[in-house]
């Protein structure tokens, strides 16, 4: 398959890359050591496009392919993943849903405003008694009248102390299991609607992550998302494009570590000549350039698939699985290639290591992964 890149899709990468190497890595470094949301980094992202950058133009997107937003995701990790989880969520679990579940009104209202930068979303899924198992929720929507009363917990929210738009969860009949469970659009203004405390991380620490509290929340059922008793089905379909988008950030923290440690390989001399022509170096190298090529073509396989209507649930889970790993690998390797200087904050690529290990949890586990590509060779 030819993924020879467009002229639009060269275009994305270029523009991101800019914004990425001339904005945001001049801060990165410190935004992590204070746990810092890029608030100023995101507002120009929005005006550049990258917050609705799939969107149809009708409703102020980009209107761009799958591979351009891989690409986009890609290039904001390869500097800072926590730039690039941020738009991951607004575009794959918000945008996403809305444009493809959405009616006209919600559409209007929430999708234009999303899309254009002006407001942020969240995706409220998990749970504290609940991750993996997310059928096992425990937040519930009562009807009252035209209304949904809301009462439970989020957790581990990314972008949760930021977001004005927040996609709910919740279950209506415990009994039915799947079938009982609704997608409910919230707005953080809702009365009753709590932001929690945010998350102290191992990384991605510039990105916020915060639990949402829900006590008698009422929002009207016109905020419903697709049907009511599609709820489940409407949550695992988003994340099948979710997965694509952190697949795209474990990819563009493996090319930064990647890039990080072949720049300090030719730099940095031991023995009389550079650490670069140790073949023990070399080969650490090799094996890096190998993962993140197959990498990349596992998430294309996916994003191409998704344009072309195909199912892709198989080839996201692909993606994201072997993605995550490469993510660790070559973030390890990049500490180990840089010795000592790996282990300190003066090098990126610590900070690269600590921000790869999420890749192999939110948005389904690396085990979660396999059961669903299991499932699909077993079933097939």
């Amino acid at each position: 398959m030819d993924f020879t890149y467009t002229e639009e899709q060269e275009m994305v990468r270029q523009t991101v890359r800019d914004f990425a190497e001339n904005e945001l890595a001049k801060d990165a470094r410190e935004r992590d050591a204070e746990e810092k949301f890029p608030t100023a980094h995101v507002k120009k992202m929005g005006e550049l496009g990258f917050m609705g950058l799939q969107v149809s133009p009708q409703w102020g997107g980009g209107g761009m392919d799958t591979i351009a937003y891989s690409i986009l995701i890609e290039e904001l990790s390869r500097v800072d993943a926590s730039a690039g989880v941020i738009a991951s969520v607004n575009n794959s679990l918000v945008c996403y849903g809305l444009e493809k579940y959405g009616t006209e009104e919600q559409k209007e209202k929430y999708l234009r405003p999303l899309a254009a930068g002006e407001k942020l979303g969240a995706f409220c899924l998990s749970e504290p008694a609940t991750g993996s198992d997310a059928s096992a929720m425990l937040t519930t929507s009562v009807r009252d009248g035209e209304d949904w009363i809301i009462n439970g917990t989020k957790n581990f929210i990314t972008n949760g102390t930021q977001a004005k738009v927040h996609i709910v969860f919740a279950t209506e009949d415990k009994a039915s299991g799947y079938a009982g469970v609704r997608c409910i659009i919230v707005d953080s203004d809702t009365p009753g609607f709590i932001v929690g405390r945010k998350e102290k991380k191992l990384g991605i620490r510039s990105s916020d992550t915060c639990s949402i509290i829900l006590e008698n929340c009422r929002v009207p059922q016109k905020n419903t998302l697709g049907s009511p008793e599609k709820g489940f089905s409407l949550a695992m379909n988003i994340l099948n494009k979710g997965r694509i988008g952190i697949a795209s950030q474990a990819l563009g923290i493996a090319v930064g570590a990647f890039d990080a440690a072949v720049a300090y390989s030719k730099e940095r001399v031991q023995f009389g000549k550079p650490i670069a022509a140790q073949q023990a170096i070399q080969f650490m190298i090799a094996e890096m350039d190998v993962r993140i090529h197959a990498s990349r073509y596992l998430i294309y396989d996916a994003a191409s698939r998704k344009d072309r209507g195909l199912d892709f649930s198989m080839a996201s889970a692909r993606a994201k699985l072997y993605a995550a790993e490469t993510a660790m690998f070559c973030a390890d390797k990049a500490v180990q290639i840089h010795g000592g200087y790996g282990y300190i904050k003066d090098y990126p690529v610590e900070r690269f290591m600590r921000d790869a290990k999420i890749t192999e949890i939110y948005e389904g586990t690396s085990e979660i992964q396999k059961v669903v590509i299991s499932r699909g060779v077993l079933k097939g």
